[in-house]
C-alpha cells in the first residue's frame, strides 16, 4: 500500500528540493548519502532517487541486501521536511533518458540552496557526478511522516490511497 501524499508536499518534492537517502544492513549498521537526483511519478507512487556511486558503495550494497530505503525530502530555506520509507526497490544503472532529470534537479537545487545564501559553485559541487557513475533507485513509499522540525515532527502523514 502506497502512502498518502498531500499535494503540497509532492509539488515541493517535485520541484527537486535536498535528498537524503539511507538505509541500513543486515547488523542494522546505517548508511547514508546525498541524492543527486529525485524524480517523482504517478502522484508520488512511484519515485526514484539518483545516487553517485563512487559516494554511496555501502548505501548502494544496503539497498541491494535488504531493499529497505528511507529519504529525506527537505527545503533548505524553510526546513520543510518529509521522510519516506518502503521495503523494496529497484536499483538499475541511469542511461541518458535520465540526464534531463539530474540537470532539472540541479538548477532547482541551485535556485533553493542560493535562497540560504550559497551560490551555484557550491550546489555542482556537492551535487558533482558522472551520468555512468549513476545508480536510479525507484520504490513505491509504504510510510510518509512529517519531519519538519516543531510539534509535527515524526508524525504519520497516512496510508492507503
Amino acid at each position: 500500500m502506497a502512502a498518502v501524499l498531500p499535494a503540497d508536499l509532492l509539488a515541493m518534492m517535485e520541484r527537486g528540493v535536498s535528498v537524503i537517502v539511507g538505509s541500513r544492513d543486515a547488523a542494522l549498521r546505517p548508511s547514508v548519502m546525498r541524492g543527486v537526483g529525485s524524480r517523482i511519478e504517478a502522484d508520488g507512487r512511484a519515485i526514484t532517487v539518483y545516487l553517485s556511486r563512487p559516494q554511496s558503495r555501502q548505501l548502494v550494497q544496503d539497498l541491494a541486501a535488504t531493499g529497505r530505503i528511507a529519504v529525506v525530502f527537505s527545503e533548505p530555506s524553510t526546513h520543510r521536511t518529509v521522510q519516506l520509507k518502503a521495503s523494496r526497490v529497484e536499483m538499475r544503472n541511469a542511461d541518458p533518458g535520465d540526464a534531463p532529470v539530474l540537470e532539472r534537479y540541479l538548477r532547482s537545487m541551485e535556485h533553493e540552496v542560493q535562497k540560504v545564501g550559497f551560490g551555484p559553485p557550491l550546489t555542482r559541487a556537492m551535487l558533482a557526478h558522472r551520468l555512468e557513475d549513476v545508480v536510479a533507485v525507484r520504490f513505491t513509499p509504504e510510510q510518509a511522516f512529517d519531519q519538519t522540525p516543531g510539534p509535527r515532527a515524526g508524525a504519520a502523514l497516512g496510508s492507503g490511497r
